[in-house]
């Protein structure tokens, strides 16, 4: 096991990534989706504002010295609209000053560079936890087991071997303890922005992970509404 999937704690995760060093940005983006969060990633503060305006995020993440709009004015943006995104700021600036001059734009948390990805995960984690309320560390229903913490699912004692997105749909589905969960949801709970909804990506995943759960079935599609499980 992935000994990163044990800082996974708790909720789904949002989060947008904003940094101008492309590498650095897909590399991060990359990982956090392995640990089955929804990432979405800008190289600038203008984009960062276009996709903050109309899409929710648990956590951003802004360098604070990207071209045009900086990840300073991305955070006052954010506090200054009472929004309830959480604000990771990261620069290459480590002195005590910057620290609290970063803090006082109102942003929750401050990552300075080169950082472990391993921090970086924790931070996130620790900072999405403040934004709803917290959930069980594992969920159980039906004899389906999500282990959010080890990262790990299983029915009836038997391992599942569950793709990310697999076990994001199950937790989400989990978490909404037998209510109907719409198509629209699941995309806006479990994958980023770049998912079409257009396409048939929901409604494959749940069929994969229908199949892995195994019979009896446990999760129902219910017409015109969703996708519900429970007996």
């Amino acid at each position: 096991m992935n000994p990163l999937c044990e800082l996974c704690e708790r909720d789904a995760v949002r989060v947008l990534v904003a940094e101008d060093e492309r590498v650095l940005a897909d590399t991060v983006a990359e990982g956090l989706r392995r640990l089955a969060m929804a990432v979405d990633v800008v190289y600038d503060g203008e984009a960062a504002l276009e996709r903050l305006a109309v899409n929710r995020y648990d956590v951003a993440v802004l360098d604070r010295d990207m071209p045009g709009r900086t990840g300073d004015e991305v955070c006052r943006w954010i506090t200054g609209t009472q929004s309830e995104t959480r604000v990771l700021l990261l620069t290459a600036a480590a002195g005590i000053r910057d620290r609290v001059e970063g803090l006082g734009l109102g942003a929750d948390d401050y990552l300075t560079k080169p950082f472990a990805f391993a921090e970086l995960v924790a931070r996130l984690q620790a900072l999405s936890r403040r934004t709803g309320p917290a959930l069980p560390p594992v969920l159980e229903q039906d004899g389906v087991v999500l282990d959010v913490a080890r990262h790990t699912a299983s029915r009836d004692g038997q391992i599942l071997a569950l793709s990310p997105k697999e076990f994001a749909v199950l937790h989400v589905l989990l978490r909404a303890g037998g209510r109907v969960v719409s198509a629209e949801d699941l995309l806006e709970q479990a994958w980023d922005e770049h998912a079409d909804p257009f396409t048939n990506t929901v409604r494959m995943t749940v069929m994969t992970l229908r199949r892995k759960l195994g019979d009896p079935p446990v999760i129902h599609t219910v017409p015109r509404a969703g996708y519900r499980l429970g007996s």
